[in-house]
């Protein structure tokens, strides 16, 4: 398939600048199997499972990724930690006048200094300077990482609501955008329906939004992600397949995780790094039902969701929702999608 197969008109004020006033109150595209479509509420979610189903959810953290500062030539220089490599140092894109070069210096506030180590592909190893952890330095001086299409400077708003109510483990620089519909009386009602869940953690990076550039597909290359199985999630989905129940992957970083760790045929509790690309044509071992929201044009994310449940169907899903402006990426509405095998 061609790049162009996975292109569609999308009117830019149907994309979502800001979260809906509640994190339920978002709207919900039922697409069924059969190729009906319905127009539901989240709220309906719970009433669309059943108690022998298994939730899982990608419990990783948003962190403040962003620096911004100078060079220690007065340059401006702006920082996207990618990955925390540990206490001291830490993958990030460098954006600046000039590429800066081993040894250059890093100034982002009052005694938070960061030498450039060496240059790795497209992104740069940076040491921090001082006993402060990277992690508490993003924290105190960091600027939440909205996507490139969400046009505002971060807000108060931002730093909660785009981060799921659940989440727990740091390390994101973009949230897992299906998760930020799920908020407390909802979760208690899916638990009083009997609904088990449980947790994966990916660590989704900046290279999600990251163009497919070439009109072959099978050429592009997947950015690389953690991501860690525990052996209590491996239990529960077994435990959910002996009782003839559904895993319902709530986003699709949750997917590829656990596809990821499916790959060589039984799904295995394990921690790793993943570039799986999933495009029309992929076995999909573990996953029955995907909880996720609208993706860009020609993105890598639009392509797994055609080869979850077809390409045509997936086309016909997003004119529908387009023609009844739902509201798009990452802070837009969702839905509920069924695993089609080829």
């Amino acid at each position: 398939m061609k790049l162009s197969d996975f292109d569609y008109p999308l009117p830019p004020d149907l994309v979502a600048q800001h979260p809906a006033p509640e994190r339920a109150a978002s709207r919900l595209l039922r697409v069924e199997p059969t190729g009906e479509l319905r127009d539901l509420a989240f709220t309906d979610l719970p009433a669309l499972l059943d108690a022998r189903d298994l939730l899982v959810f990608n419990d990783t953290r948003v962190i403040k990724a962003r620096l911004r500062g100078r060079k220690d030539t007065g340059g401006e220089v702006e920082a996207l930690v990618e990955r925390v490599l540990d206490a001291r140092r830490a993958l990030a894109h460098v954006r600046a006048s000039k590429t800066p070069k081993p040894g250059r210096r890093l100034v982002f506030a009052p005694g938070v200094t960061a030498e450039v180590v060496q240059r790795r592909g497209d992104l740069f190893e940076l040491r921090f300077d001082g006993e402060a952890p990277v992690l508490d330095i993003l924290a105190a001086h960091g600027e939440v990482p909205l996507p490139p299409y969400i046009t505002h400077a971060p807000q108060a708003e931002d730093e909660s609501r785009y981060q799921t109510v659940y989440a727990a483990v740091p390390g994101a620089v973009a949230a897992p955008t299906a998760g930020l519909h799920f908020d407390e009386p909802l979760l208690a009602s899916i638990a009083a329906k009997g609904i088990a869940s449980a947790r994966v953690t990916l660590h989704v990076g900046a290279g999600t939004f990251q163009p497919v550039r070439g009109e072959d597909i099978a050429s592009h290359v997947m950015h690389e992600e953690w991501y860690s199985i525990p052996e209590s999630t491996v239990s529960a989905i077994a435990a959910a397949r002996a009782r003839g129940g559904r895993v319902v992957a709530v986003g699709t970083t949750t997917l590829r995780a656990l596809e990821s760790a499916a790959a060589g045929g039984a799904l295995r509790a394990q921690a790793a790094e993943t570039r799986l690309f999933i495009v029309p044509g992929f076995r999909f071992r573990v996953v029955d039902r995907l909880v996720t929201n609208f993706h860009l044009p020609k993105s890598t994310l639009l392509m797994l969701v055609s080869a979850f449940s077809g390409t045509d169907l997936i086309r016909r899903a997003y004119a529908h929702a387009v023609a009844g402006r739902y509201r798009f990426f990452s802070y837009g509405d969702a839905m509920l999608l069924d695993r089609r095998d080829p």
